[in-house]
């Protein structure tokens, strides 16, 4: 069985994808990556600067998670071309480079949306262009991390999870028709995981294109300690939220724990290809460190879904099983 992975820093941040025990083929794509200010000197009189590049200091981190659907291979062309274009427009995108508090919120939540918006439009063009690729579509959840802040941008049915101190909150939606029968009250929610709505997707990247993208975007203040996962579903139909945050206290290091989680989704079906991507994040040197009394925010004032945005001050005791 083949897999492939990346590390990043000492194994603070992983991601591993694993073809699963049916598909033959995997249609999921993860990206781990550092964005930094850079300049390329190509000639100085100053002795002190001499040609080539140099490079500032980390701006911050971006992990991606995408599933793809289609016949044949076109769903593995649909993710690989949307984190493909993600890409090409973070490393031309002035937004992520000179985002900080002081900045207009509102501007950069919209670049997110846009960006999404984006990459939706390049999978359709895509599609439109082959015929075999026709309907093909891919779901995607990003964070970027710019200590202390994260912002993830998200539509589909992967998922962005917190951890904090052993408790875990799901920070994205699922874009699945049982999530939305759950949400008006016509399904109970201890079924959703097994009705046959579960995998039926009312907003994806490409697709038939029938109606405009909603990308969902939260905001959330992180501290100290916290860990970040984002998967597809071929993980989490396997785990509850229980036994995920029991597995991330008990293993620290996020390639380990990545090599845990593949294997447990297996080991319990391997029905999908399964993805998944942990961060560690830390404060950067010198940035002054939260006060412990600081709270969660994942509120968006112009979020684009009519669904409330949840409240995680209180994450301790509010959280699923």
């Amino acid at each position: 069985m083949q897999d492939s992975e990346f590390e990043f820093t000492q194994s603070e941040t992983f991601g591993l994808t694993d073809i699963g025990r049916h598909r033959a083929i995997n249609q999921d794509q993860f990206l781990i990556a550092e964005l930094s200010k850079s300049m390329l000197v190509s000639a100085s009189s100053l002795d002190e600067i001499p040609a080539g590049r140099f490079y500032g200091r980390m701006q911050g981190q971006v992990l991606l998670v995408a599933d793809g659907m289609g016949g044949h291979a076109a769903g593995e062309k649909a993710s690989s071309v949307a984190a493909q274009h993600l890409i090409t427009r973070l490393l031309n995108s002035v937004h992520w480079f000179f985002h900080s508090d002081a900045d207009n919120e509102d501007d950069f939540v919209n670049a997110l949306r846009q960006l999404l918006r984006d990459a939706h439009s390049r999978v359709l063009a895509e599609a439109r262009d082959d015929l075999e690729n026709a309907g093909m579509g891919t779901t995607l959840t990003m964070a970027y991390i710019n200590w202390p802040t994260m912002y993830v941008v998200h539509a589909g049915d992967s998922r962005c999870y917190l951890i904090r101190d052993g408790n875990v909150k799901q920070l994205t939606t699922d874009h699945t028709l049982a999530r939305q029968m759950v949400e008006a009250g016509g399904m109970r929610p201890e079924d959703e995981a097994t009705s046959r709505w579960s995998n039926v997707l009312w907003n994806v990247l490409g697709g038939h294109g029938e109606r405009e993208i909603l990308a969902e975007v939260h905001r959330v203040d992180l501290h100290p300690h916290d860990s970040i996962l984002l998967c597809s579903d071929g993980l989490y139909r396997y785990l509850d939220n229980h036994k995920l945050g029991q597995l991330v206290s008990q293993q620290s290091d996020a390639s380990l724990l990545c090599r845990e989680l593949i294997d447990l989704a297996n080991d319990a079906g391997g029905e999908d290809n399964i993805t998944v991507v942990v961060a560690h994040p830390k404060p950067t040197d010198g940035h002054r460190r939260l006060d412990s009394g600081l709270t969660i925010d994942n509120s968006v004032a112009s979020t684009v879904s009519d669904r409330p945005t949840d409240d995680l001050s209180n994450l301790k005791n509010g959280l699923d099983d």
